[in-house]
């Protein structure tokens, strides 16, 4: 190794030890300067402040949301209705002419201040959320339901190849139990903590997709007599052969009143709407934008009351209301899912109108023809007889279990 080498080494190594004892000497001066401040012992309290409510926590019971499922729209002149059970459409145009609505004229601000009001005050009790509410709502009209009574309580959890299967089955189960301390069924989810000396497991027989066939009874009592042998469970099982023929005389009650009405909004020229001014003037009227990219209005329960839709199917997003054009929009109001569907439906025409004002925009039906008070007035007798036919058989419009069998 020549000397150049040997001097070029020595510096490298020199200059790592540099460095090495540098950082050391930097180390020791924050150790110094901080380790006091971190060697303090301190009480955390985020941890104390909730230690109290941790050891008391209750246990929280989940009603589980009501699933939607699409339906299939058809056309009536002067409105767009859609019977999702696939009954015959009444035709609007060979009704006779009783009496026309007014329609008077309305500001924005005014479209939804006194119909929301009534809708407040006409909320059923049976709407605010409750955990024993879906137990209320089994009727052996509209579930199968299979009584299980033990000999000895036992937690949710023995219903082990319950919940294992019962999303095998096309239409909702719900578990029922009753505790040895309670006089009312509630809810039973699988992590619930008590002991109970009954259940109620049901099936429901109808909901838009159609009725339950006589076959998946019999599949859903097979499972549920599994259950009780595991349990040493007395059980009761209704007669599947009334059970089908109940369930299809439901279900085509479901078809004579399942109605969805819609308004159609087309621009006056041949410019498309912009999603932006849409939205504005949506909002004015209490309609708020949701992530499945549709304007809601709610009422005082939460539930949607008209919504507002793209008719090209594309979704309303926040992100592209500014450069999103459509070259139409629909009101739209479900009639059996609906409070007062009737007082529903003036308040959506009142809203169209606003909205033709606002945008502006013409009322037409799906042939370009403007809507006339004659045809909304015809649409709102069908409505009105329909609200008339569900409440008489005592099935209320807008009703949880409404909203069970049209969902």
């Amino acid at each position: 190794m020549s000397e150049l080498q040997a001097a070029l080494l020595a510096i490298g190594l020199g200059v790592v030890v540099a460095v090495y004892v540098f950082g050391w000497w930097k180390q020791r001066q924050y150790s110094r300067k901080f380790g006091d401040a971190f060697r303090q012992s301190h009480d955390d309290a985020l941890y104390q402040g909730n230690a109290e409510q941790l050891k008391t926590e209750q246990q929280v019971r989940v009603v589980p949301p009501v699933k939607v499922e699409p339906i299939k729209a058809e056309q009536v002149q002067g409105v767009q209705l859609d019977h999702s059970y696939g009954e015959d459409l009444v035709n609007l145009d060979a009704m006779p002419v009783d009496a026309v609505i007014e329609l008077p004229g309305i500001v924005a601000a005014e479209a939804v201040a006194m119909p929301v009001e009534v809708l407040a005050e006409t909320v059923s009790e049976s709407l605010v959320s409750d955990p024993a509410i879906p137990c209320t709502l089994l009727d052996s009209r509209c579930d199968f339901i299979i009584e299980l009574h033990l000999d000895e309580p036992c937690p949710a959890a023995a219903l082990d190849g319950l919940w294992q299967r019962r999303g095998a089955f096309r239409k909702p189960v719900q578990v029922c139990g009753l505790t040895l301390n309670s006089v009312q069924w509630e809810k039973v989810s699988v992590d619930c903590p008590f002991y109970y000396s009954k259940f109620h497991i049901a099936l429901q027989v109808v909901d838009r997709s159609g009725v339950i066939s006589a076959t998946e009874l019999g599949d859903f009592r097979d499972m549920v007599q599994d259950v009780s042998r595991h349990i040493h469970a007395d059980i009761h099982i209704p007669d599947i052969a009334a059970t089908h023929r109940n369930a299809q005389v439901l279900d085509a009650f479901c078809a004579a009143v399942d109605q969805m009405v819609g308004v159609n909004l087309l621009p006056e020229g041949e410019r498309p709407f912009n999603a932006g001014k849409i939205a504005q003037a949506v909002t004015v009227l209490g309609m708020k934008l949701e992530a499945d990219g549709v304007f809601h209005l709610r009422d005082a329960a939460g539930h949607s009351v008209i919504t507002l839709v793209n008719q090209d199917g594309r979704p309303f997003q926040p992100h592209t209301l500014a450069h999103f054009a459509t070259a139409g929009i629909t009101l739209l109001l479900d009639v059996p899912r609906v409070a007062c569907p009737a007082e529903n439906f003036d308040l959506l025409v009142q809203m169209a109108h606003s909205l033709a004002r606002t945008l502006p925009a013409n009322l037409l039906d799906d042939h370009r023809v403007p809507l006339t008070d004659t045809a909304l007035a015809h649409t709102r007798t069908q409505i009105a007889a329909v609200e008339k036919k569900m409440c008489d058989n005592h099935l209320m419009p807008g009703s949880e279990q409404a909203r069970r069998l049209f969902s």
